[in-house]
């Protein structure tokens, strides 16, 4: 896919798709989260889908050094878990929530920090110019979609946690190693974009 025009039709086939089938939210009764949105900004670069990944800090108390999508917890502000993701966005490396086309949601998620995270997916435009926060970010990494396909990317480990398994995934690329809940929303990511016309043409092309 080296198209911009194909680009831009996979992310209008994954709109449609995320409008047919939006975003659950949990159904966990009796379990105290605090809300908290995430932005997963896809862009076009050089003909072909790329996604946006931020690196925290190792001097962070939590989650220190992970990767991890633009995001955070609701502040009482924030009109809608959307306006979180937009929010946090632009104060985590200045993306104008005007130039983000949200495209819907991913199912809502829990995480082992005691937050429920709901994924918006949006196109941000190649051009941006980032302006990262130090405080927050170390290193804005954008990786081609077609690199995540690869069988050799991706793999997934039983952890116990609690007294109980559960899947963790991970994907490598490069010396870059994405895993936890980030790695969770990519995967499901890629399972809502499963069988649309333009995303098996670029997995035929990775194959």
């Amino acid at each position: 896919m080296r198209n911009p025009s194909d680009v831009h039709e996979l992310f209008e086939q994954l709109r449609q798709k995320l409008h047919a089938q939006p975003g659950q939210a949990l159904n966990l009764p009796g379990l105290e989260l605090r809300e908290a949105a995430v932005l997963v900004p896809l862009l076009e670069r050089e003909g072909a889908p790329h996604i946006l990944f931020t690196k925290r800090p190792t001097t962070l108390r939590s989650h220190a050094g992970q990767f991890s999508f633009p995001g955070g917890g609701r502040e009482p502000s924030d009109e809608t878990p959307l306006h979180t993701a937009l929010r946090e966005a632009e104060e985590e490396i200045g993306i104008p929530p005007a130039q983000v086309q949200v495209l819907g949601m991913l199912d809502e998620s829990p995480t082992v920090t005691s937050f429920r995270i709901r994924p918006f997916v949006g196109v941000i435009p190649g051009a941006l110019t980032y302006r990262p926060n130090p405080d927050e970010i170390a290193l804005i990494l954008e990786v081609p979609l077609g690199a995540l396909l690869d069988p050799r990317a991706s793999r997934r480990e039983m952890w116990r946690r609690g007294g109980r398994e559960h899947e963790v995934y991970f994907f490598d690329y490069g010396q870059h190693v994405i895993w936890g809940a980030t790695a969770r929303i990519l995967v499901e990511l890629l399972e809502k974009a499963r069988g649309l016309p333009a995303f098996e043409a670029l997995r035929s092309g990775v194959s």
